[in-house]
């Protein structure tokens, strides 16, 4: 699929902001994104998994809980399109069970990439892994890095 929207996940999100080694890959395509003036885009359900995802690193002590704040605000402050409609959580539960995966939640922002006809960006392995061959527009942040 071209155009110029794209579509991400909360786990491309999480290591975007993140002060890891993983940071500068999906930093330089962040960028890259913003250069050619692509629309980026997610289901509403993003902003629940990022502050699930930051609530449970800061319970486990891997962030102070004023880290999970500031990087949630940070999120918030991404510009990102939000999509999240009746027809996307209908859309979503084909697809989950079309791609037999074994939860709706990633099924979203497969939804949204496939209704928008764009790409769909994720730094979860698993998830790529699992639905490539069949929707050869997901595109797994570490590849060709």
């Amino acid at each position: 699929m071209t155009s110029s929207v794209v579509c991400v996940d909360a786990n491309l999100v999480v290591l975007l902001l993140s002060r890891g080694t993983f940071a500068l890959r999906i930093r330089e395509l962040w960028n890259q994104w913003l250069e050619l003036n692509y629309t980026i885009v997610a289901p509403t359900l993003i902003y629940y998994e990022l502050s699930n995802a930051l609530h449970r690193s800061a319970v486990a002590g891997q962030i102070a809980p004023e880290e999970a704040d500031q990087v949630l605000a940070e999120a918030m402050n991404l510009n990102i399109r939000l999509y999240g409609d009746a027809e996307l959580h209908q859309e979503a539960l084909s697809l989950a069970r079309s791609l037999r995966l074994s939860a709706s939640y990633d099924a979203h922002y497969l939804a949204l990439a496939q209704r928008l006809e764009c790409n769909f960006w994720t730094a979860d392995r698993r998830l790529y892994n699992s639905v490539q061959a069949a929707l050869p527009w997901v595109n797994f942040v570490f590849n060709n890095s």
